[in-house]
């Protein structure tokens, strides 16, 4: 394929990405909050020091929040202000993955990684997260992009960078003390082997510094672990959990259906293979993360793999994934390929929701239509907190509001008429007995909150005698919230 036919593919694959940002992110901006964004804008709203975030000390040790603050600032308050931080981050991760992929596959490939970034579901939401997970995405990007700069180059300036993005990726999220070990093993690596001109001496000062900057983090970091228990409620991974995660079913799935495009159409193979160090990188860039998280999850008993902890892992696999599949891609069809790879993406997204993506959370809709049924009645809302950490001592029934554990109270106010705890304890099954006699002397009465929550009161407040004469049912289902209406039977 000449010269002038790859060049016409360019501003092809410019629009087909255009179609994608449009398509997956833009119409996801002003939805609703899913629940931890509820916390990003009550943060945001009464500061990171507000004694109810107590309950769950680890919020506030991020920077993330000085970028929605920036945001809203300029924009005001919004779901789309407190999202945009997130989207420009994603944006500059996919530039940095391009660049990446021309630095270490070909210089053609770096369209088609780009459009493999789209397939994981985790990496496509950080465009649309008021949450740090895009930040710590770029972040990581950054730091590898400097770091491979450096070695390539041996300039002070890129060091500095490289040392800058080290140090802020721990305080994005403390989760991603694992990350580190990417960084030093790709740096030794290249000394042992003399691939680069930076000289030992050099790296000993750059990562010392990083080093240092990390020690006041230490205790914050081995207290996460330590009170895990307490803020985490996903079950243990399953195989199935493990190898969604890591994203094997589509990776070996573009490996081999482009091993069998280039056995069909006889494409030369390449003949040179990858250096080991580019192959060590993007393999403990894509694993390294969610293994030491798994492993984590294993040893104490409370399961931290959760995907958008490790997400800063899915441009390392799909690198990883277009070096694997580089060796049976010639030069002229890098680009062909990541056209039918955007438009096969685009196409699969029409076919499963043909008028927009949708959030798993509508808690707008669901306090408006929660408003609308109390609006000319005095019926109780019950509202069980949807965090876990609302329960004894943290939690009570004289519990102020506003506070982080009912965070999406604040974001979408609900008249609510009394606060349940997220679990049952003793104290919580008491209070709501207290409950009963004002219930039993209303005819109607709602539980609002999320669908965990609001389905074990449900089935508590269904086995109680004293409301044996009322039936309940579902007034709404809004993706994992939920509104059920307690009435006299008919």
């Amino acid at each position: 394929m000449s010269s002038d036919t790859q060049r016409y593919y360019t501003p092809v694959l410019a629009f087909l990405l255009l179609l994608a940002i449009v398509r997956f992110w833009l119409p996801l901006l002003s939805e609703s909050f899913w629940l931890d964004e509820t916390v990003t804008a009550f943060v945001l709203r009464h500061g990171a020091n507000h004694p109810s975030l107590a309950a769950s000390p680890h919020l506030d040790q991020t920077i993330y929040y000085w970028l929605p603050r920036l945001s809203q600032s300029i924009l005001g308050f919004s779901e789309f202000s407190l999202r945009l931080p997130s989207l420009i981050a994603t944006l500059i991760s996919l530039f940095l993955t391009g660049r990446l992929a021309v630095r270490f596959i070909h210089p053609n490939a770096a369209w088609f990684t780009v459009f493999l970034l789209f397939i994981p579901r985790e990496f496509t939401r950080q465009a649309t997260d008021a949450r740090p997970y895009g930040l710590g995405t770029c972040i990581a990007l950054a730091g590898i992009f400097f770091l491979v700069r450096w070695l390539d180059r041996n300039r002070w300036r890129e060091a500095a960078f490289f040392a800058l993005f080290a140090a802020l990726l721990i305080r994005v999220h403390l989760v991603y003390w694992p990350f580190y070990a990417v960084f030093a093993a790709y740096a030794i690596l290249r000394l042992a082997r003399r691939e680069t001109p930076v000289s030992p001496r050099s790296a000993i000062v750059i990562f010392a510094a990083i080093t240092a900057s990390l020690i006041p983090l230490v205790p914050t970091t081995l207290a996460l672990f330590r009170d895990a228990k307490s803020h985490i409620v996903v079950a243990p991974p399953t195989l199935n959990n493990i190898l969604s995660g890591l994203q094997i079913t589509t990776i070996a799935a573009a490996i081999a259906g482009l091993w069998l495009v280039s056995r069909l159409l006889r494409w030369p193979r390449e003949s040179e293979s990858p250096a080991q160090s580019t192959t060590l990188l993007l393999l403990s860039w894509w694993l390294w993360q969610p293994l030491c998280l798994l492993a984590a999850s294993w040893i104490t008993g409370n399961s931290v793999f959760v995907p958008r902890y490790f997400s800063l892992a899915l441009p390392g696999a799909m690198l990883f994934c277009t070096l694997a599949a580089g060796r049976a891609i010639p030069a002229h069809a890098w680009k062909p390929l990541a056209a039918l790879l955007a438009a096969g993406i685009l196409l699969v997204s029409l076919w499963k929701e043909p008028i927009a993506p949708t959030r798993d959370s509508e808690w707008r809709d669901a306090a408006f239509t929660a408003n609308q049924l109390v609006r000319h009645s005095t019926i109780p809302i019950l509202c069980p907190s949807p965090f876990v950490e609302a329960q004894p001592p943290a939690w009570s029934p004289a519990y102020p509001l506003p506070g982080f554990l009912y965070a999406h109270l604040d974001a979408y106010p609900v008249r609510c008429t009394a606060l349940l705890p997220a679990r049952h304890s003793p104290e919580g099954d008491r209070y709501a007995r207290t409950l009963l006699y004002s219930l039993v002397n209303t005819p109607r009465f709602v539980v609002y909150g999320g669908t965990y929550g609001v389905s074990l009161w449900t089935d508590w407040l269904a086995r109680q005698p004293e409301l044996a004469s009322r039936n309940n049912h579902q007034v709404g289902l809004f993706g994992d919230v939920e509104i059920v209406m307690f009435e006299p039977a008919r």
